[in-house]
């Protein structure tokens, strides 16, 4: 319905859904999902499968999520595929309409799904060129918006987007995280059985800080034999010294680093200064990264997708993995007391380092989604082994 390249396009007979950028580009389309308008960061994903894990994720907390894969939506969504429970994706584009599931595990509608959970759907949008002008020109502030009867003012909505700060030094994981301290004893999904149990017995115990985590990193932990307690973003330190950790894992999440940071780093560095061994994800990596003196950086377009190739540089070799980030750590910036240890083999920027001196290590993209799909459980075993 809509060509990405077009700015200030008339509104098409029969739109109810539109994308306003915040340079003044109008996409029409249809609407779907919930009712109503928001406003985030527009980026792009190039997963084709795993959307509701996707729109779940924390990590995309104030964002608008362009999927490039054209079919979106055909196979349902269910309830075991949700990565939380709390603010996530503001809303998404797609190509096509969304038809009707097609999925033995499916329990219900994506449209349906949208509604109920407060997210703004757009289809019939260009979204190869919408993709192309990411990669171009940055991700754009933008907002999304779906009303039935097609009734927009254009005007109003294009001030809401460029009003919008963005994301460069907004801090949500407060934002996101949980509130209070919760055991976790559930492991990975299987086949047939759905969700695990922790196993019986003594196990390392690895206390969480949950930064806008997905669950399904703390099942893996408790797959690798850790017991895990997750504690909210801003626990002090001596909360997490009275939990008595044998080792800390720093959790995705999302927002500006450096604005997370000035709360969250200077637990972590009296953490490496009692040599307690830490495990950092994405937005944990980041923060690890600042707190042994790296500096990080906003990206031009992000990486996000579930097919991005990671180069192992102890041995050469390259991981499948996930990622979603428009941050990342300038590997330029790395003190002599650490190690890079992984980079992206699409742009080369910084994926993993380890404190040289320290049991220390982070990586900046999901070893918990599994698109290898097992290149990357090996860094739970990792951090979890040397607990043991």
């Amino acid at each position: 319905m809509a060509d990405a390249a077009t700015s200030h396009a008339p509104k098409p007979q029969g739109a109810t859904g539109v994308l306003v950028l915040s340079d003044g580009t109008v996409l029409w389309g249809k609407g779907f999902g919930a009712v109503g308008a928001e406003v985030g960061e527009v980026c792009f994903n190039t997963s084709m499968t795993g959307y509701q894990e996707v729109m779940t994720d924390p990590s995309y907390a104030a964002q608008i999520v362009t999927f490039t894969f054209p079919h979106i939506g055909n196979v349902g969504v269910n309830e075991e595929d949700l990565e939380s429970s709390v603010d996530s994706a503001v809303g998404c584009v797609v190509r096509e309409d969304v038809t009707l599931a097609s999925n033995f595990r499916s329990r219900g509608e994506f449209d349906n799904w949208l509604r109920d959970h407060g997210k703004i759907g757009l289809a019939g949008v260009d979204t190869r060129a919408l993709t192309r002008r990411i990669r171009l020109n940055g991700a754009p502030n933008a907002v999304i918006a779906h009303d039935p009867d097609g009734n927009f003012d254009i005007p109003a909505l294009l001030k809401r987007a460029q009003d919008w700060p963005g994301l460069e030094g907004m801090d949500l994981a407060k934002r996101v995280s949980r509130q209070i301290e919760q055991g976790w004893d559930g492991s990975t999904w299987t086949l047939g059985t759905g969700y695990g149990q922790a196993p019986a017995g003594e196990r390392p115990h690895v206390v969480a800080i949950d930064y806008g985590a997905k669950d399904n990193i703390f099942r893996n932990l408790v797959k690798a034999g850790a017991k895990v307690t997750v504690v909210p973003a801003e626990t002090s330190l001596d909360k997490i010294l009275e939990l008595k950790p044998d080792g800390v894992f720093l959790s995705n999440g999302p927002g500006d680093p450096a604005a997370t940071g000035e709360y969250a780093v200077p637990i972590i560095k009296a953490l490496l200064d009692r040599d307690i061994p830490i495990f950092g994800i994405c937005l944990g990596h980041q923060m690890l990264g600042l707190a042994a003196g790296a500096k990080t950086a906003k990206m031009f377009q992000g990486h996000r997708g579930a097919n991005h190739p990671v180069k192992r540089l102890e041995d050469g070799y390259v991981e499948i993995t996930s990622m979603n980030h428009g941050f990342a750590v300038d590997g330029d910036t790395l003190p002599e007391t650490v190690e890079q240890t992984h980079v992206s083999l699409f742009d080369g920027t910084n994926c993993g380092i380890a404190l040289k001196d320290k049991k220390a290590f982070g990586v900046q993209y999901h070893p918990e989604a599994s698109p290898g799909p097992q290149d990357s459980f090996y860094l739970f075993e990792k951090f979890v082994g040397m607990l043991k």
